[in-house]
């Protein structure tokens, strides 16, 4: 755990230190959007999803007129939905994430984005909704605190430094150990530059 504490703070410190190349500068922001968060089994079967928000902060910098490297910190709520005839579980998982992201502006505006990302568990909570009160129910199912993925992502970037993005994750590690259940969540995203 302390050895991934340290490579955060390179990250960060690699990224707030670079040098802003010619047309573009190195910048930090808030970003806030909207999730839509569910869970696949095996890889073939995907639950329903939850909807939930994303707000965090961000720094870019940029390696050259093109390429960029952004790391953020972010609350994000995910997890899913499984509807049937008895009822409606709802599974709330929300992390902390720290996504690091390599991004290409193929020109000034828009941008296409990859990376890795890292996530911590700080909360969930189960429900059970039968549709009739006397069977309702909160019930404890233990998720891992841990979670790793990749995303892949686009986005318009204003000169003011307003930016409109949609990203998709794709949890690589699993919430539970039974099933190898992963997460997957699609991110639409609203940032503003300081």
């Amino acid at each position: 755990m302390k050895t991934v504490f340290l490579i955060i703070t390179i990250i960060i410190s690699m990224t707030f230190s670079a040098k802003a190349q010619e047309g573009n500068t190195s910048n930090a922001g808030v970003k806030l959007g909207y999730n839509l968060a569910a869970v696949s089994y095996d890889g073939e079967t995907e639950t329903g999803q939850r909807h939930g928000f994303h707000a965090g902060f961000y720094g870019e910098s940029f390696l050259s007129e093109v390429v960029a490297l952004q790391v953020e910190l972010l609350y994000s709520q995910q997890g899913y939905e499984i509807e049937d005839n008895s009822g409606t579980f709802t599974q709330k998982l929300d992390y902390i994430n720290l996504p690091l992201l390599l991004k290409i502006y193929p020109n000034r505006n828009f941008f296409f984005e990859a990376g890795p990302q890292v996530g911590i568990a700080v909360n969930h909570k189960e429900a059970f909704d039968s549709n009739f009160n006397l069977f309702d129910t909160s019930q404890e199912f233990s998720p891992q605190n841990f979670d790793w993925g990749l995303n892949l992502g686009g986005g318009f970037k204003t000169d003011s430094g307003v930016s409109l993005g949609v990203r998709y994750h794709l949890g690589m590690g699993g919430v539970y150990d039974e099933g190898n259940p992963k997460n997957r969540v699609w991110q639409f995203s609203l940032g503003f530059d300081f």
